[in-house]
């Protein structure tokens, strides 16, 4: 039955009191576990203890939980949320009406914060840990910027030193972004550089590389380790990544509850996880519970194309094969984006909770070509007024085609998807594809095979 429009607002807003005060691990739920990590040198699952030296102790214990399924926020962390969350969950009235769907279109925002994305919901938590645990600072790599921009914010408002390895191609190409990091006190070195041994190796063997956040994971892992007082963070991937970006699912949901909404389908954009595992979580936990059932969709770059043509396979993280290994869906750690990859989700794996899921067919995923994705983001923004990132708008390609299907068959399908931020730091990529100037490189078979023939042995993987 068609709702009445007049009862849902166009923004759905939760009270402050209703911010979540616990994270959902999506992993307790599930009943194949996401593969271990590995060392590379002995080939066994990565112990806490050898974690230690390279993230925080107590992000070890939630990278490596499997079984718990709540884990309470620290107070702290709560208190930093409530000067940008909770976020609003929007009802799409004007999209819908410039598509002329039955469709029912929600977005959940998380760009009304300065860093612009999503990002901060894991920045203040791993910012935190790190200060609780008494280092001096922390190093990070950061492609389209957001994630840098998220934890330079965290680390100045804790008082922590921070080391950013911006991937060389982004640094150049969006210098605002990489400006608000150092407003915030961040040292930012496109990535790769010669700052590291890793970088200079990378260098020597590929001197005009345009960089890739493989590249920049092995130069920030370096100087994590090679630094006392030091550890290492990451914003996509990690386990304790998704776990703390479950603040945007379980708000989602709560939001749509509030009007007794249930989805048919959730879309995210997809690049390591970090924002789809964040939005799906409990909407993928009551599917594995049995207790519901919809339709997960991610949507990745075609220039990068980890889930719809990688293979699952153990692989390292990083470019540099420093960072320990993670079966996931991969291109190979040497796989590097073409330059004319405008945004974001340039990272050559995915996480391995979601490879997990995918691989057991509970979601499925999309491959879209960049020039539709600014089609659909410039249509977005002059119907909804928000200029979205890049890589939000990946989701959103895949809203307005399925949104157009309803309205060859008529049906009133309810459409939630993420909008992980703003793009008024990716103008260069608006002002090419504006110009005509913007192409769509998708890498061949060949080019996929050769960097996942380099892919490590490991016992039991062909």
């Amino acid at each position: 039955m068609s709702e009445n429009k007049m009862k849902i607002p166009y923004k759905i807003y939760l009270s402050e009191n209703e911010i979540p005060k616990q994270w959902y691990n999506l992993r307790a739920d599930m009943k194949n576990k996401p593969a271990p990590l590995l060392n590379p040198g002995t080939g066994k699952p990565l112990t806490a203890e050898e974690m230690s030296g390279i993230f925080c102790k107590e992000l070890v214990d939630q990278e490596l939980d499997d079984t718990t399924p709540y884990i309470d926020i620290p107070q702290e962390i709560q208190d930093f949320y409530k000067m940008y969350r909770p976020s609003p969950l929007v009802r799409a009235y004007c999209l819908e009406k410039a598509l002329d769907t039955p469709a029912k279109i929600y977005y959940k925002f998380e760009g009304n914060n300065t860093s612009g994305s999503h990002k901060l919901n894991s920045a203040i938590a791993q910012a935190y840990y790190a200060k609780k645990q008494g280092l001096k600072g922390v190093t990070t790599e950061t492609g389209a910027g957001q994630w840098g921009t998220a934890l330079s914010m965290a680390c100045a408002y804790l008082g922590l030193d921070l080391k950013v390895y911006m991937v060389k191609v982004s640094y150049e190409q969006k210098p605002f972004r990489r400006e608000v990091m150092r407003t915030y006190g961040a040292e930012v070195t496109p990535s790769p550089s010669t700052t590291t041994e890793v970088g200079k190796k990378i260098l020597a063997e590929f001197p005009n590389t345009t960089g890739s956040l493989g590249c920049a994971i092995s130069e920030a892992v370096e100087a994590a380790v090679t630094n006392d007082g030091y550890r290492y963070v990451l914003g996509s991937v990690l386990n304790q990544v998704l776990l703390h970006q479950s603040v945007i699912g379980l708000e989602t949901k709560a939001a749509l509850d509030k009007y007794n909404i249930k989805p048919d389908m959730i879309i995210g954009c997809a690049g390591g996880g970090s924002n789809l595992g964040g939005l799906i979580a409990p909407f993928m936990g009551e599917k594995l519970r049995g207790e519901a059932d919809y339709q997960i969709i991610a949507v990745e770059p075609a220039s990068c194309p980890s889930f719809t043509r990688g293979t699952y396979a153990y692989d390292f993280c990083d470019t540099g094969m420093i960072c320990p290994l993670a079966k996931m869906y991969t291109l190979g750690s040497s796989f590097i984006p073409s330059a004319n990859h405008a945004g974001g989700l340039r990272f050559h794996g995915m996480s391995t909770t979601l490879s997990q899921l995918y691989d057991d067919k509970l979601m499925e995923a999309r491959a879209v070509e960049q020039t539709s994705v600014f089609e659909a983001a410039e249509q977005f923004a002059r119907v909804e007024g928000i200029l979205p990132a890049p890589e939000s708008s990946h989701a959103i390609r895949v809203a307005i085609d399925e949104a157009l299907k309803c309205k060859e068959t008529g049906e009133e399908k309810t459409i939630v998807f993420g909008l992980t931020g703003t793009g008024y730091f990716d103008m260069v990529a608006y002002e090419k594809f504006n110009d005509g100037e913007m192409s769509d490189y998708i890498p061949t078979d060949e080019d996929i095979a050769k960097s996942v023939a380099k892919l490590p042995k490991v016992p039991g993987q062909e």
